[in-house]
């Protein structure tokens, strides 16, 4: 395959991945398949390289998102500030144990995931005045902290398990979660990047392609999040789509 085809494979999977991680999450499946599988690069240089892609999206996503609703960073900020704190230790084991072990598990996590999300759907879709109220503060910091962990660790699911814990344990509305990760996101991908950077795990040639494409996605998917009233109801039905998609291909057509 051609360097140039590889470059536009990279862009077009770059913004569809930034539109899915901004409204929902786990684009990284993507843009992880297009770092290993098309571009060559060994597992640990990707999970490394994916970041700038992460870290592109994640910025023009939340100047969409949070520049219209500080108000739910400030209110909100020890969620913020404990799942950076996790993020930034799961980065350190990143750049020193292989996650590769770890993956095993996944499906099985996204399988909890599809059912605590057909369970009760409008719990997802409502945007009610009481939906940016924490609830069950105790349990949902130290998840959060863990989140954070894993997703500095591997990023793959982070966001759908993000979600589900604001949404699901933290009674937070779609919006509401949505900005907070974005934004929590944007933190602590840029901490990761320098790590991964300074331990020669990215890179650059591979991860500006994808980087490019997610930063158009981030905006662009930002901007409906905001703007539209439909927002939560569409974040709900990818997220859907994007876990069934995960559980097919991890089932049926992974060994």
């Amino acid at each position: 395959m051609g360097e140039v085809l590889i470059a536009v494979i990279g862009f077009v999977g770059g913004l569809v991945a930034g539109v899915i991680n901004t409204l929902a999450g786990n684009g990284s499946a993507i843009t992880l398949g297009i770092l290993t599988d098309l571009m060559g690069l060994p597992a640990n240089i990707a999970n490394g390289t994916n970041r700038i892609g992460v870290f592109a999206q994640s910025i023009a996503s939340s100047y969409q998102m949070v520049s219209k609703n500080r108000d739910v960073v400030t209110k909100h900020k020890w969620i913020v500030v404990l799942t950076v704190a996790g993020a930034v230790i799961g980065v350190v084991i990143a750049t020193l144990v292989s996650n590769e072990q770890f993956k095993f598990v996944y499906k099985y996590i996204m399988l909890v995931m599809l059912i605590l999300i057909l369970v009760k759907p409008a719990k997802w879709i409502r945007e009610s005045a009481s939906s940016t109220t924490v609830q069950n503060p105790w349990i949902l910091f130290p998840l959060t902290f863990i989140i954070g962990i894993y997703g500095g660790f591997i990023q793959l699911g982070m966001g759908i398990f993000y979600l589900a814990t604001l949404v699901l344990i933290g009674n937070l509305g779609m919006k509401v979660s949505n900005i907070l990760k974005n934004f929590v996101v944007g933190i602590f991908t840029g901490i990761a990047l320098l790590i991964f950077i300074s331990n020669g795990m990215v890179d650059w040639k591979a991860g500006f392609f994808i980087a490019s494409g997610q930063a158009l996605g981030g905006y662009l998917g930002g901007k409906y999040a905001v703007n539209s009233k439909y927002a939560s109801v569409a974040a709900y039905w990818i997220l859907l789509a994007v876990i069934l998609t995960v559980l097919v291909k991890q089932f049926l057509f992974t060994a």
